[in-house]
């Protein structure tokens, strides 16, 4: 979910899908996932050529409307990187005409969303690196699809699991009450999430929030025997296959992907072959804040956006030693 809580003012800076504007320059489409789902997606094509030849799909955040990346994607265009966006099924581009108990998971996200964007991205693009980049718990989806692996290096922007210990002491107990509280409760009476209305992100579908909501144990590899568990096994298992380079990206100031929830969400990512953490900081960016969803903000990207571009140039992230980059995620400096 996008933007910085604020008690009594939901989220500072969040945007419903209803106020942005349309996909402009990009080009939306429909993308068939595997169970016949219609997953809505905007394709910006690159402005210029760029070598090494280079795509990159982008998985948002829970709740966030892929259009809320559009200026991000729009500055990898212009710099040669073709990129996708989507919405996962029941969000923004993907919700349905009645939201009322249509009963996403985060599993569906990953085996059939997130699958089908990859795939789509790969047909048309067959020999060039796939960059697969995330925000906030996107980096399940992306480590989660089945065909995850097509992905040659990963961007894991302000990455966490969505656990309330993890997030910033004065976080920790008005998130708790919203996520374990409000949520279910609303959920179960409505049959989604109305996130919009209570100024706590995009509406959910009632089987992703609930899921959330159920999120309240720092261990997030479930260990029950019913079909819903297994998936999830499952999801965490291919997080734990990938074998490539990744770049970890954290704000100094995000009050959700702290120190804690990105090691602990690193763990499940036990197999890359390098990564390199980065943290930025508000005056990197020089403004006062940057929070969860302060990397992708025009005010900043002109600042930031260009720093990430430098580090997927060949070799750049292939350096950093991974286990001194869990030890300590500040190890990395911000460039």
């Amino acid at each position: 979910m996008g933007g910085t809580f604020n008690k009594g003012k939901g989220y500072k800076g969040y945007k419903s899908s209803r106020d942005l504007s349309d996909a402009g320059d990009g080009k939306q489409l429909r993308l068939r996932a595997a169970d016949g789902y219609q997953i809505g997606a905007v394709f910006y094509a690159a402005l210029r050529p760029r070598s090494p030849r280079q795509v990159a799909v982008l998985h948002g955040g829970a709740g966030i409307p892929a259009l809320r990346y559009r200026r991000f994607a729009r500055f990898l265009a212009e710099w040669g990187i073709p990129v996708l966006t989507y919405d996962y099924r029941g969000i923004g581009l993907s919700r349905p005409p009645v939201l009322r108990g249509f009963e996403a998971r985060i599993e569906d996200w990953a085996e059939l969303d997130a699958t089908a964007a990859i795939a789509w991205l790969r047909e048309r693009f067959p020999h060039d690196e796939l960059l697969g980049i995330s925000h906030s718990i996107g980096c399940l989806p992306l480590g989660g699809a089945s065909n995850a692996a097509e992905q040659a290096r990963i961007v894991l922007v302000g990455a966490h699991t969505g656990y309330y210990g993890d997030y910033r002491p004065l976080y920790r107990l008005p998130m708790a009450f919203a996520w374990h509280g409000v949520m279910p409760a609303v959920t179960r009476f409505l049959g989604y999430f109305p996130g919009d209305r209570l100024g706590l992100g995009e509406d959910l579908p009632a089987g992703m929030a609930l899921q959330w909501a159920e999120r309240r144990l720092p261990e997030l590899r479930p260990n029950g025997a019913d079909l819903a568990q297994e998936r999830m096994r499952r999801l965490l298992d291919n997080c734990a296959a990938l074998q490539c380079p990744a770049i970890a990206i954290s704000i100094s100031d995000d009050a959700f992907a702290t120190v804690a929830g990105v090691t602990r969400l690193l763990s499940y990512f036990s197999r890359l072959s390098s990564l390199q953490h980065v943290v930025f900081t508000p005056p990197d960016a020089q403004v006062r804040h940057l929070g969860h969803f302060g990397f992708f903000r025009r005010a900043v990207g002109m600042a930031l956006w260009p720093r990430l571009l430098a580090l997927l140039e060949p070799g750049r992230a292939e350096g950093a030693h991974i286990t001194a980059a869990r030890d300590s995620v500040i190890g990395a400096s911000s460039l």
